[in-house]
């Protein structure tokens, strides 16, 4: 049994999707490792998400030191960029695994496709 802010977690696993599990916020994860991406990036990579729910995922990661939200201020408009902190790019290895895994699964996926035509 895993315990973090008093919330039970009956296994390791489970840990580790309360910080990244759900649709989008892996995906959001993978973007930032290239390096900083202001907000209308991130809308631009992801066309399907709703500015609520990009809103809110950004807010859980920085609340859980995923990523780092800087606001600049000094010239109009204001400008908000978004990184990965120290914590947060120690998911990369595990995020690019994913990656190379979604690529082979959408070769095998053509290749039954291939196979039952």
């Amino acid at each position: 049994m895993y315990i973090i802010d008093d919330k039970h977690y009956p296994c390791c696993t489970t840990v580790t999707m309360r910080f990244i599990g759900g649709k989008w916020k892996a995906v959001i994860l993978y973007y930032l490792i290239e390096g900083p991406k202001r907000y209308n990036e991130l809308r631009k990579f992801m066309p399907t998400i709703t500015e609520r729910t990009l809103s809110l995922q950004l807010k859980q990661l920085e609340e859980d030191n995923i990523i780092n939200r800087k606001v600049y201020t000094k010239k109009p408009p204001l400008m908000v960029e978004y990184t990965l902190t120290e914590f947060g790019e120690t998911l990369i290895p595990m995020l690019k695994e994913i990656a190379r895994w979604g690529i082979e699964a959408v070769e095998k996926s053509k290749k039954v496709k291939e196979e039952i035509s």
